[in-house]
């Protein structure tokens, strides 16, 4: 396995393919960055790769692995990300 791309060299990337400057890519990713932070309590879609939605998890009991007391683990929300179908054919391929 190679090392995962930079934010630099997917900058650089779309800049190549749109024929844009490095700069103009690399604001679009932030753009991109910014506007899903902000909706994804509505749930963001980015076609093609996937959804960022926010879950509400209820209150449960847990167990504390080193001692094993059962312990009351709090309600919160979390972020999830879930993969487009079509993202994961492409990586995975068909079935």
């Amino acid at each position: 396995m190679g090392k995962p791309m930079t934010k630099s060299q997917i900058a650089d990337h779309i800049a190549k393919k749109a024929e844009i400057k490095k700069v103009q890519a690399a604001m679009i990713l932030d753009e991109i960055a910014k506007l899903a932070y902000k909706e994804a309590k509505n749930s963001f879609t980015l076609p093609g790769l996937g959804k960022i939605v926010l879950v509400q998890r209820k209150a449960r009991k847990g167990r504390n692995p080193q001692t094993g007391e059962i312990i009351k683990i709090p309600a919160k929300k979390v972020v999830k990300f879930r993969v487009a179908k079509a993202a994961k054919d492409a990586i995975l391929g068909k079935k």
